[in-house]
Parts: C-alpha cells; sequence; structure tokens
C-alpha cells in the first residue's frame, strides 16, 4: 500500500473573508502567501499552509468539487510549553475571547477560542495526541 506523508493543508471556511483577513493577519500574524479577492486566503503556518474559502463560493462548481461544511469548523495550532501563559496573555491583550482551557491527561494544555466566522481554534502545547512518527 502506498503511504501518505503528512497532512499538506487544512481548510476553514468563512462568512466575512475581510474580518477573516484581519484576525488571522492581525492577530494570529500568519503571514498571508496569496489571496483571491472573495473567494480564498492562503496562510503559512510553520511548514503548513492553511486554506480559508468564503463559503458560498467554495459550494460552486469550479475546476474543483466543490466542498464546504455547515457549523464551525476546529483547527488547532502546536505552540511550545514555554509559551502557553504568553500566548494566553497575549489573546487577552487582542480582546479574543478564552472559551475553555484545557489540561489533558499526558498534562498537555489547550486553549480555545474563535474566529471571526465561529470557527474553533486551539493553541495547544505538545503531547494533547501521541504522534507515530
Amino acid at each position: 500500500m502506498p503511504t501518505l506523508s503528512r497532512i499538506l493543508e487544512t481548510v476553514l471556511y468563512a462568512v466575512d473573508l475581510a474580518a477573516t483577513e484581519k484576525f488571522y493577519s492581525d492577530v494570529l500574524e500568519l503571514p498571508l502567501l496569496t489571496k483571491e479577492p472573495g473567494r480564498s486566503l492562503v496562510y503559512s503556518v510553520g511548514v503548513d499552509t492553511l486554506l480559508i474559502f468564503y463559503a458560498p463560493e467554495s459550494l460552486k462548481k469550479t475546476n474543483l468539487p466543490p466542498h464546504g461544511t455547515n457549523g464551525p469548523g476546529h483547527i488547532a495550532f502546536e505552540i511550545d510549553e514555554n509559551e502557553y501563559e504568553v500566548w494566553k496573555n497575549y489573546l487577552a491583550e487582542k480582546k479574543v475571547i478564552i472559551e475553555k482551557e484545557v489540561t489533558w491527561k499526558s498534562s498537555a494544555r489547550s486553549l480555545y477560542f474563535h474566529d471571526p466566522s465561529g470557527n474553533v481554534l486551539e493553541i495547544a502545547t505538545p503531547g494533547v495526541w501521541k504522534v507515530v512518527k
């Protein structure tokens, strides 16, 4: 059987691309690689890629299969363990409401908040999942 090496891209859907771009660019300070006005934003997250599509446009048939979702999506960003409190304070300074904090059985910690489109974002320290390499 052939193998899959990694997840190349992750997709979230937005209802307001301008507010979403401001949030991911100004609050999370992710590098914007490219954007297609009225359709998509593409961000770099380390060696990974985050695509954010304007939800109504992603359901239209184009040269790609239509795709989308109902309700909020979810993505988790991994951080160094020693940056957890730094991120918590930073988000508070940016007026981002932290919805929930969790300490997992592994002692890893996560905090949850929303983007302008209602997607659930997570900042997590290593160890939430046992990763097989």
